[in-house]
């Protein structure tokens, strides 16, 4: 199992504005951070085969995700707040950085890409006050890689050049 690598070292961080510059900040209550392709594909049939061809002409990524609301979360509170005021266009607009924890040293792999958030359901929970909603993408992945000063709760992103 040492090879394998856990849902806890591919690490989510949300922009959050502080101070008027975005924090990188580490999702922490999420239930769900899902990464569906939504290939776009073209499909035909030529006049001579019997058979349909199929290629991939690109994406629609999305995030889907659920958390679970805690009062003093910074993330929770941004897009609750999105929820709330029914924010639309840029007000909606958020990046995001993937990180992979799952390698060795100071530095790791990491993708940031903007993504448009559309709340889906609140309150959809019996025993917690929870949010599930969809990111989808609004901008292409940078690679670059991720360090931290604090543990992982904060991240500064270095776009590869």
């Amino acid at each position: 199992m040492s090879n394998i690598v856990k849902r806890s070292e591919k690490i989510p961080f949300y922009g959050v504005e502080k101070d008027g510059k975005i924090v990188f900040t580490r999702m922490t209550g999420f239930t769900e951070i899902a990464v569906n392709k939504n290939p776009i594909e073209h499909k035909r049939q030529y006049v001579d085969e019997n058979f349909e061809r199929n290629d991939v002409v690109g994406y629609t990524t999305s995030l889907s995700f659920a958390f679970d609301m805690f009062k003093d979360n910074e993330v929770h509170q941004d897009i609750i707040g999105i929820f709330d005021e029914e924010k639309i266009g840029d007000g909606a607009l958020r990046s995001i950085v993937i990180v992979d924890l799952s390698g060795d040293g100071e530095s790791f792999s990491a993708v940031k890409r903007d993504f448009t958030l559309i709340p889906d359901k609140e309150g959809d929970s019996t025993y917690t006050y929870s949010y599930t909603g969809v990111l989808n993408a609004a901008g292409e992945k940078i690679f670059g890689t991720a360090t931290s000063s604090d543990g992982w709760q904060t991240l500064v992103f270095t776009e590869n050049v």
